[in-house]
């Protein structure tokens, strides 16, 4: 089956069809009908970044019509070197607003000799948090980054799912930092950037590739 590329213009707020993009480039303001956002503020910036603002709580900006299988999603991210006010990542085979798979990043974590082993996580929400994981299967849900970025630093986070396979590669290495089987039963659902309790985040380049 062909793929499906699907492009998100940050500084448009599109999510569009790969061969619409050229029309829709020509608009300059952001068009709410492509997302809906759950517990935050979304602003837009001349360089194409999306960011979503601090609040208690996890936050999503979810893309519309989404209906993502298999596929991988690229995208770049940026966080903070703030210890616990950095969680930074992305939902899929989102259900609703309380229930999805993610994969997110702890950038507050990267280079810290003692805490970089939770530096990216899958979690399974709402019954397999970070929490519980770590607590049941430590080291299992989550790992370190061989070359970390910066924690203040821009980095590409690509995700591949496959059925039940997730794999998280980070800056274009070839290994992934994390590979894991999901725990969910969820086999498509909508895909959002996401944020969490007490965290901004910054967003852009993001692509989805389904297939």
């Amino acid at each position: 089956m062909k793929a499906h590329n699907i492009i998100i213009a940050g500084l448009l707020g599109l999510f569009v069809p790969q061969a619409s993009l050229a029309q829709l480039a020509k608009k300059t303001k952001p068009e709410p009908q492509y997302w809906s956002t759950f517990n935050r503020e979304v602003k837009y910036g001349d360089d194409q970044v999306i960011y979503l603002n601090a609040k208690p709580n996890d936050g999503l900006l979810w893309l519309k019509d989404t209906d993502f299988t298999n596929g991988t999603i690229d995208l770049d991210i940026k966080g903070k070197d703030t210890r616990g006010q950095s969680f930074v990542g992305i939902a899929f085979h989102g259900q609703d607003n309380e229930t999805f798979d993610a994969v997110y990043f702890r950038p507050f974590n990267f280079n810290v000799p003692e805490r970089k082993s939770h530096s990216v996580q899958y979690i399974s929400m709402p019954q397999y948090d970070w929490k519980k994981l770590r607590e049941n299967f430590p080291g299992k849900y989550e790992n370190q980054i061989a070359s970390p970025p910066g924690a203040n630093d821009w980095f590409h986070a690509k995700i591949v799912v496959e059925n039940a396979s997730i794999k998280v590669f980070v800056n274009g290495s070839k290994d992934p930092s994390l590979e894991v089987d999901k725990i969910s039963d969820f086999k498509s659902g909508k895909v959002g950037l996401w944020v969490g309790h007490g965290s901004d985040g910054w967003f852009k380049n993001v692509e989805i590739k389904s297939e």
